[in-house]
């Protein structure tokens, strides 16, 4: 669970310290205030990808900082840093890790849901990830990939040690191209975002240095140095402290003082001196990023892709160049990793199966609490024995759900018959289904709620609630019927300030939150629509605590 979230200096938000607590948190506020910067900013501690975009205009450094609380009571430090130039840092307790690192130490912990992610439900992939999911399977899926893409690589070495011999002469001849190719360009990890930074600093070389230099001389060499005035004003606190004793401590911090603004200004000496600010640097770190992105066209997005890939030209080079040898011992390697791929998607196929039935009852009864009571669902399979050539990193299977939202139509593929509307409401059940029970988890829910509104808003409100009473839930919601199920409301404001916007957030008292329910209902806060508000908070109150009453009674 989410107890505490810090962001210093992320897009439009300055300073933001927020406390929360279990149960149904809602976030509200006008349209762009920046409650979704607040959802991206929980997604870099996810392990998310960072960009200097994300930094605030004039900060060197953005920061995000959460404490979480485990399972067993124990909290766990997040953060994450990124620079003005598009570097980022994550931290766990304050140890320097990887951000892939950072998203497994929270994979069971957070699960965020952005906006339109439920546009991704229509495709076969993600509704056979979220079946998975619910069926505990992530182990299966990921040894099943892990087995096929050692068959793959086998199975591309053996047909390039097949090839005959002019097939095997060309093939040389363009892996010795594409080798030949990316070695003239010698690219190293990470090169491309030290010289994105570096082109920054020297487009910028004429004011970086203006700015050096001024800096230099009002703190060093100018008439009027601040180390010059310095040094008369302490000797004027030192006057002052054989008057009076108070003055004491503070000349016990001279030294300090003094050997910080010289090792500054010994650092902008030193930063000018080597500062390169010709053109020709420039055009040279251009060309070089230039050619780098010619390789990204070419052979991948990233360059750790187009590295990766020249390790896998060099093997299929070794094996076309070694096939007559290699061709025996090759077709026993593909039959054996054939063998541990069937078995292992095999075991995955089962499971999948026996879950099936399981997750379209559940499906169907959480979708009945969502205003889809006469919904009928079901999964349905491709071939159970299908050719290597439609294996996957996901096994056999091909799946889909079909879906009948309405009595006496037929059940129809999802993708073809949900509105809007529906299709937010069966991504919150299914994602409410795929959710690991692990007590203390935080759910976030970014506009859940889109595409919906009236008697089905307030359903949805309603089932985040009781969802709230075994997991903490984050959600960010126009509609006043979802908020009012709230245990919590934090308003999310922009203002500005010294012809600055910020964003501020505001956790609502009582009082606070009729008002804010009466703008989201009317925009006017009139007493007739405060007063309505007022009514929704009490009866979504009253209804909230009969639920609770229900479910002591039950235990």
């Amino acid at each position: 669970m989410i107890r505490y979230v810090s962001i210093r200096q992320l897009a439009v938000i300055e300073t933001l310290d927020l406390e929360l607590g279990p149960g149904l948190t809602v976030f509200t506020g006008e349209t762009g205030a920046g409650k979704s910067i607040l959802v991206e900013a929980v997604g870099l501690l996810l392990g998310g990808r960072a960009s200097a975009d994300l930094v605030r205009t004039a900060a060197p450094t953005a920061h995000v900082q959460a404490v979480l609380e485990n399972p067993d009571g124990r909290e766990t430090i997040l953060r994450r840093e990124i620079s003005a130039q598009g570097r980022s840092r994550a931290f766990i307790d304050n140890i320097l890790v990887t951000s892939t690192a950072l998203r497994e130490a929270v994979a069971d912990l957070v699960d965020l849901h952005g906006q339109h992610e439920h546009q991704s439900l229509l495709q076969a992939d993600t509704q056979l990830e979220l079946l998975d999911r619910f069926a505990g399977l992530d182990a299966e899926r990921t040894e099943a990939a892990t087995r096929y893409e050692a068959w793959r690589a086998r199975q591309e070495q053996l047909d390039a040690a097949q090839l005959d011999e002019r097939e095997r002469a060309a093939r040389i001849d363009l892996l010795t191209f594409q080798l030949g190719e990316i070695d003239n360009v010698a690219p190293q990890p990470g090169e491309d975002e030290d010289l994105a930074a570096t082109r920054q600093v020297l487009a910028n070389a004429e004011r970086i240095q203006r700015l050096g230099n001024e800096s230099y001389d009002m703190l060093y060499e100018g008439e009027a140095a601040v180390l010059a005035q310095l040094e008369q004003v302490w000797r004027r606190v030192t006057d002052l402290a054989a008057l009076d004793r108070r003055f004491e401590p503070h000349l016990d911090a001279r030294d300090a003082v003094k050997a910080h603004l010289e090792d500054l200004a010994f650092f902008l000496r030193s930063f000018l001196t080597d500062l390169d600010r010709s053109p020709e640097r420039l055009q040279a770190v251009e060309d070089r990023l230039a050619a780098l992105e010619r390789l990204k066209r070419r052979y991948g997005s990233t360059l750790d892709e187009v590295l990766r890939q020249r390790t896998e030209m060099m093997a299929t080079l070794a094996a076309v160049e070694t096939s007559a040898e290699r061709a025996a011992q090759l077709q026993e390697a593909v039959a054996q990793a054939a063998d541990a791929y069937r078995d292992i998607a095999g075991q995955l196929s089962e499971r999948r199966r026996q879950a099936a039935p399981r997750f379209t009852e559940r499906l169907g009864a959480a979708l009945g609490e969502l205003a889809m009571e006469h919904t009928r669902c079901e999964i349905r399979f491709a071939s159970e024995d299908p050719s290597p050539r439609s294996w996957s990193r996901n096994g056999f299977d091909r799946c889909e759900i079909f879906l009948s939202p309405n009595p006496g139509e037929e059940l129809r593929p999802l993708a073809r018959i949900a509105s809007g509307g529906e299709l937010s409401r069966i991504m919150l059940a299914m994602k409410t289904l795929a959710s690991p029970d692990v007590p203390g988890k935080t759910l976030i829910f970014d506009e859940i709620d889109a595409g919906i509104g009236g008697r089905v808003a307030d359903t949805v409100g309603a089932k985040l609630r009781r969802l709230a009473d075994h997991v903490q839930v984050l959600c960010i919601t126009h509609l006043p019927q979802v908020a009012a199920h709230a245990q919590a409301h934090v308003n999310i404001s922009k203002h500005v300030v010294d012809e600055r916007t910020i964003t501020r957030a505001t956790v609502l008292d009582a009082d606070g939150r009729a008002t804010e329910l009466a703008r989201m209902i009317g925009g006017d806060i009139s007493g007739a629509v405060l007063e309505g508000a007022r009514a929704m908070l009490a009866a979504r109150a009253h209804a909230g605590q009969q639920h609770v009453d229900r479910a002591d009674t039950n235990k």
